[in-house]
């Protein structure tokens, strides 16, 4: 990455050598024309380039937190994979400080935690029903809520946002 070469997706121009998982990351906000605000924030899991979720965690992860976000709030768009794996993207409607959307995280990952199924994974509800875990996926819920007290440090050096 180039010092003045930025690039169009905001990930992009994350040094991810120089960030701390796990964390949650205020990652991109739009006004869009009409007015509303949609943001979106990056929760990563695993240590970019050290450590990475496999894809039927990823995947039960994906469909229990989608499910189970929405229990908590009307205001979620979206809870996307990483292609990396090390974690996802969460969109939400309007502003909300970053402690609001731990609140929300925290919530639904205790609803994970505590789930007895993985919504849709079925070959009617899911293009691939059979690749999920919700073993796996409890395993990664736990030990993201074990370091709740580290969320909203990003960045190896103890910061929130990257040094200058």
């Amino acid at each position: 990455m180039t010092e003045n070469a930025r690039m169009n997706v905001e990930s992009f121009n994350l040094d991810h050598t120089k960030v701390a998982a796990p964390y949650l990351r205020l990652a991109d906000r739009k006004q869009l024309p009409a007015g509303d605000v949609i943001v979106k924030y990056d929760v990563r899991f695993a240590q970019p380039n050290v450590a990475h979720l496999e894809m039927p965690v990823i995947h039960s992860l994906e469909h229990l937190f989608a499910e189970k976000s929405r229990d908590h709030s009307d205001r979620v768009v979206d809870f996307s994979p990483m292609g990396c794996q090390t974690g996802f993207y969460l969109i939400l409607q309007g502003e909300h400080t970053v402690e609001e959307v731990a609140d929300l995280v925290e919530a639904t990952l205790r609803d994970v935690a505590t789930a007895d199924a993985v919504p849709a994974a079925n070959e009617v509800q899911c293009g691939w029903g059979a690749n999920h875990t919700l073993e796996g996926a409890q395993e990664a819920a736990r030990a993201f809520l074990d370091r709740r007290g580290e969320w909203l440090t990003v960045f190896a050096d103890g910061s929130a946002e990257p040094a200058a």
